[in-house]
């Protein structure tokens, strides 16, 4: 695990490898053990990297690293998890010369054996790497199939600038940095800004399972792999097995990936929360292990927040090394500030704050930890996926003119006459939801209707700030495929739709960003097994009666852990990973969030509408109304735009 960065130039720089030398040192802490650069000025090419040593501690594992031929140079973050068996298939094709035991070394003879196509269809792991070929005088950018390993790149001028973080690209004395108002509505409305943009204006993320060449100035995008495309094949060549052999069958998958991704020269641990997913890969890898596994939670003084219970009874149960740590809500206020400098732009899942309490705890013992992530995408686990029923049985029996119909009268509704009654009344009208005002749950109805079926719903679920092209001045919200119902595919079943989006979007940039940014913070490398490619691909053949079995969400995986862990240790109502932010916003971060919720500091910075923004920060003081995930939203651009 590691930080790289690179230029490309087209034009002659005096100050290049100076340059170089800050965008890889902006990253040292994604790599703390390392450092190198490497350059070829008549081909305008530089690369640098920071490394966190886990496979292969010497100096033969240094990179930027040249190919056995000296064709290709990469840098290169990650981890290719089956590299030994890759390195035994390359022996027996021949030719092969190895220097040291290094992945990074395997992946290179890979490519130069089989061609990077083909290269990347082998390699089983997270990854992000730059590769220049000096041949063909090349550059080649490519990201894991998932999306667990992040890489930026855009053009400054003639400059093509690339790195792990955009702090490496802000490195640079090109960098511009104007703010995408696009982009900030989207964050407005989701609370992540989804790939391919970025907070800034000609600034993209890589999409998952991609590759972008550069030359002569020109990109070339090429996907080598397709959540979309193996969700669609997966429900269409479904599972012909019985329950028994599906629960048997994911089991072994789950075995392997995490066996794969126990292999480290350094001490490796996990993160246990004691709910489904994480207690699951635990559990295997205590099976797998000679040694009690090193194991870590915290907890929080707030019981409606706190895990470490659970976590505790699963790791006695199973024999784990465990560490817990208890977190005064100080201690985890006192992270807040840091927030803008670690996610590099405006990020507001507000589980960030106890994701990196916990990646900076199991640092302490370790370098390496495994994560359960991915459980709740691939096997319907979020209650979202269940919650939009309940407001469809309510409509769907009127035709969809008459949705229409509704949804047009309901829009017209002044939002003025609605909130007259105040708090009171608006609590009387649950059924149409629970966010804030009357006008608020009204308008996301007639959203959800004029938008059609369940998916209107969950859309409405999954927005925050709707309609945020009025919020963020000077734009309109961008057609995403997260805002249009259409492109989610021709599934029948809603929920596998819901499932797709989320795996597309939310899951690489939200889930595995926070974790991603969280863990390097702390020079942590956190391995997630329930994203292995072939565990997803195996989940999206199984029938969603697997999935769900009798009101149950994530059968098949609670089939496999209770193999290994008692049910009533895990059977509990999903918490999440969170924090009491409503009353964190009404108490301690009270003066910080009225500060940059000021009116007047609003009005000068220029890009969000103060008035809504003030009235739902005003509702949500007076303890009217919870308004605490719109306002983190505003916040996190807010801190975001006054610490850059």
């Amino acid at each position: 695990m590691c930080g790289l960065a690179g230029i490309l130039t087209q034009t002659s720089s005096s100050n290049c490898e100076d340059s170089l030398r800050k965008m890889g040192q902006s990253l040292v802490h994604r790599g703390p053990d390392d450092e190198g650069i490497w350059m070829d000025p008549t081909a305008g090419i530089g690369l640098a990297h920071q490394r966190l040593s886990v496979i292969d501690l010497s100096s033969e594992g240094r990179q930027p690293m040249l190919s056995a031929s000296g064709r290709y140079v990469i840098a290169y973050n990650g981890e290719v998890y089956n590299f030994l068996e890759l390195r035994k298939k390359l022996d027996h094709a021949g030719g092969s010369q190895w220097r040291g035991h290094s992945d990074t070394e395997v992946i290179l003879a890979a490519i130069e054996k089989w061609g990077l196509p083909q290269a990347l269809t082998e390699f089983v792991g997270m990854f992000a790497f730059a590769l220049w070929d000096k041949e063909k005088r090349v550059l080649t950018l490519a990201r894991d199939r998932i999306g667990i390993k992040p890489l930026y790149y855009g053009w400054m001028g003639n400059t093509f600038l690339f790195g792990s973080e955009l702090k490496a690209l802000k490195a640079h004395p090109e960098f511009e940095g104007r703010v995408d108002r696009e982009a900030l509505s989207l964050l407005m409305r989701f609370n992540y800004i989804p790939a391919p943009r970025s907070i800034y204006q000609n600034i993209f993320k890589l999409q998952p399972g991609t590759f972008l060449s550069v030359k002569d100035g020109k990109e070339e995008s090429t996907c080598y792999w397709s959540f979309g495309e193996i969700a669609r094949e997966g429900a269409w060549e479904g599972f012909e097995g019985t329950r028994e052999e599906a629960v048997d069958q994911l089991d072994a998958l789950l075995g392997s990936a995490v066996k794969l991704r126990m292999a480290s020269d350094v001490p490796l641990g996990a993160f246990l929360s004691g709910g489904i997913d994480s207690s699951v890969i635990v559990a295997l890898m205590q099976k797998q292990s000679q040694q009690a596994v090193k194991t870590f939670s915290i907890g929080f003084q707030e019981k409606n927040f706190d895990e470490a219970p659970y976590a505790q009874k699963v790791a006695r149960h199973l024999g784990t090394d465990h560490t817990e740590l208890y977190v005064s809500s100080q201690e985890a206020l006192s992270i807040i500030p840091r927030l803008p400098n670690l996610y590099d732009e405006p990020f507001a899942d507000s589980s960030q704050v106890p994701t990196f309490l916990l990646s900076q705890l199991t640092r302490k013992k370790v370098t390496v930890s495994l994560s359960g992530d991915g459980g709740d995408e691939l096997f319907c686990g979020y209650d979202r996926y269940f919650s939009w029923k309940n407001f469809w049985r309510k409509f769907s029996w009127i035709p969809g003119p008459g949705r229409k119909l509704l949804a047009g009268l309901i829009k017209a509704i002044p939002g003025s006459a609605l909130d007259a009654g105040g708090p009171a009344l608006s609590r009387m009208f649950d059924r149409f939801g629970r966010i804030g005002t009357l006008s608020e749950r009204f308008s996301r109805l007639g959203n959800a209707l004029a938008t059609g079926g369940p998916e209107g719903f969950y859309l409405q679920g999954i927005s925050h700030w709707v309609g945020p092209g009025s919020l963020v001045l000077g734009t309109a919200e961008p057609d995403t495929a997260l805002t249009r119902p259409s492109s989610w595919g021709d599934f029948s079943v809603p929920e596998m739709k819901m499932m797709l989006l989320d795996g597309t979007h939310y899951l690489p940039d939200d889930i595995l960003t926070k974790v991603d940014r969280a863990s390097m913070g702390v020079g942590l490398e956190a391995r997630v097994p329930m994203l292995d490619h072939r565990v997803v691909e195996f989940s999206w053949k199984l029938p969603m009666a697997m999935k769900v079995h009798d009101g149950q969400s994530k059968w098949i995986l609670r089939q496999v852990l209770n193999k290994y862990v008692p049910r009533e240790l895990v059977e509990r109502p999903k918490m999440g990973f969170g924090v009491p932010l409503d009353s964190w916003l009404r108490g301690p971060l009270k003066e910080w969030a009225g500060d940059l919720l000021n009116e007047t500091t609003l009005r000068q910075d220029g890009f969000l509408d103060p008035v809504p923004v003030l009235r739902k920060w005003k509702e949500h003081s007076s303890g009217d109304y919870n308004w605490q995930y719109f306002i983190w939203n505003v916040l996190s651009f807010q801190s975001w735009l006054h610490n850059r």
